[in-house]
């Protein structure tokens, strides 16, 4: 299910996949010949009519995740363009894609590539981009801010204002020091790699911030007073979704607990 869309000068495609009978958006966007992300592996066949269309001559990666290079390896060979990604993930993008099953059938097998590592800048036909180090979601995590426009490209920084679930990798309080530092810039639309495009993106980012540090300070509490995690678990975050399940609990509200309480541990220990 592919859907072109535009907004100004961004052009971009959006796809979709069922993942755990729900489903799941991702985005491919162009701008001033500048390519940002490449979609997952299993809708290759869908995005290679959009990668041939579009006009761009280099790649930027937010990161190594499979839903955002899975199309990677294609334009290396098909377009012959630069692609471009932190340089802590150009030994692991050089390589098959390694990761559990459940997201091979969703994403497919990302083949191996070879990328370059982003710099502070990124100079794109006619526009300057800053590169800013947002880990959290991932350890290589990338976005890109247009300066000149407050056009920011958040990957997958954003997603949704409420999280509930989170990958085993990921740190919450990691992604609140992300967000404040995004905050920092002038910006206000932005385009998210699976939310599309928030023309009020600024003002979401400072509800998305409120809400996690909201729930961290509800988190810390509750340890204080004794409770365990799965008791945290049950009072913050009760609901389960079909993806923690599906996905032998690498996904799974719980992950967000124990990411803010081993921060906590770590500053209590320092």
């Amino acid at each position: 299910m592919i859907e072109r869309k535009r907004v100004g000068d961004v052009e971009w495609v959006h796809g979709k996949v069922e993942l755990a009978q729900s489903k799941l958006g991702v985005n491919v966007f162009v701008t001033d010949g500048l390519m940002i992300d490449t979609g997952s592996e299993s809708m290759l066949s869908e995005l290679i009519p959009f990668f041939q269309s579009v006009d761009f001559d280099q790649v930027v990666l937010t990161h190594y995740h499979e839903d955002h290079t899975g199309g990677c390896a294609w334009i290396q060979k098909h377009k012959q363009v630069p692609l471009f990604i932190h340089s802590m993930s150009l030994d692991v993008c050089s390589k098959q894609g390694e990761y559990p099953d459940y997201r091979k059938r969703v994403w497919g097998v990302r083949e191996g590539f070879q990328a370059r590592p982003i710099g502070e800048t990124i100079q794109s036909r006619h526009h300057i981009w800053r590169a800013i180090f947002t880990p959290g979601h991932a350890r290589d995590h990338m976005s890109y801010l247009n300066e000149s426009n407050g056009v920011l490209f958040s990957g997958d920084l954003f997603v949704m204002p409420k999280t509930k679930v989170i990958l085993r990798e990921e740190s919450i309080p990691t992604i609140i020091h992300s967000i404040k530092k995004v905050l920092r810039y002038d910006f206000q639309e932005v385009f998210c790699c699976h939310a599309g495009y928030l023309s009020n993106g600024r003002e979401l980012f400072q509800v998305k911030l409120d809400y996690l540090e909201n729930l961290q300070g509800e988190i810390i509490r509750l340890h204080q007073q004794g409770l365990t995690v799965e008791e945290i678990q049950q009072k913050v975050l009760p609901k389960h979704y079909p993806i923690i399940e599906y996905s032998d609990y690498e996904w799974d509200s719980k992950h967000i607990i124990t990411s803010i309480l081993r921060e906590e541990q770590s500053v209590s220990i320092r």
